[in-house]
């Protein structure tokens, strides 16, 4: 039996303002989010994948056309959870924090040289999409890079230490077209550094920062 679960925010819906909207994060969550989890269980009987977690089918998809639509439901599911947890009401965005920051430093020469890269990943990304922070698995060296649609750093064999939605339905309702503002205040107020750091440790530690 599938165990695909729409999960909970890890905030009040309205725990974001006034920088994101609880309209924004209704429709965002309550409606996005969960169409894709509801499209996934669908997908799951006779699949071969029905007992497997969203990583597992992820990985297992992503390089199977036959399994586009499985793979982008999956990988969409995985996407949001991620980023909501990226974002925290309580002092969250500007300047990183704990081992994180040294390492900014040591692989961007800079927040600021990091702070500009990522921007220009989230808002030169053509269409729906995601602007991720990343480190390898072997070595773990930061980068950023960008997806489109539903693509995500699971299917390139990278680990997601961070990420900003930029599909429009994460911002128009607040930002209408100005998806720059919008990108500027996920990184100066609401970038949740605590949840960074720990997919870091965790890449560090030997667990993937697959879930």
């Amino acid at each position: 039996m599938s165990n695909i679960t729409l999960p909970d925010l890890p905030y009040a819906k309205d725990a974001l303002e006034p920088h994101i909207s609880a309209e924004t994060l209704e429709y965002h969550h309550d409606k996005h989010h969960a169409a894709y989890v509801n499209k996934l269980k669908d997908l799951l009987p006779g699949s071969g994948y029905e007992d497997k977690t969203l990583p597992e089918i992820i990985e297992g998809t992503a390089k199977d056309e036959s399994k586009q639509t499985m793979f982008n439901q999956a990988a969409q599911v995985w996407n949001h959870t991620f980023y909501w947890n990226c974002m925290t009401p309580d002092n969250g965005g500007g300047e990183p924090t704990g081992d994180l920051k040294g390492k900014i430093e040591e692989d961007f020469g800079s927040y600021d040289k990091f702070r500009e890269e990522f921007k220009n990943a989230a808002t030169s990304q053509f269409g729906s999409g995601w602007a991720w922070l990343v480190t390898d698995k072997v070595g773990g060296k930061l980068s950023i890079m960008k997806t489109s649609d539903a693509d995500n750093p699971l299917a390139h064999d990278k680990i997601a230490v961070l990420t900003c939605d930029v599909w429009e339905h994460a911002y128009y309702i607040d930002y209408r077209n100005r998806r720059p503002d919008y990108v500027d205040t996920f990184l100066d107020k609401l970038v949740n550094w605590d949840y960074a750091n720990a997919k870091y440790k965790g890449q560090e530690a030997g667990n993937e920062g697959r879930s």
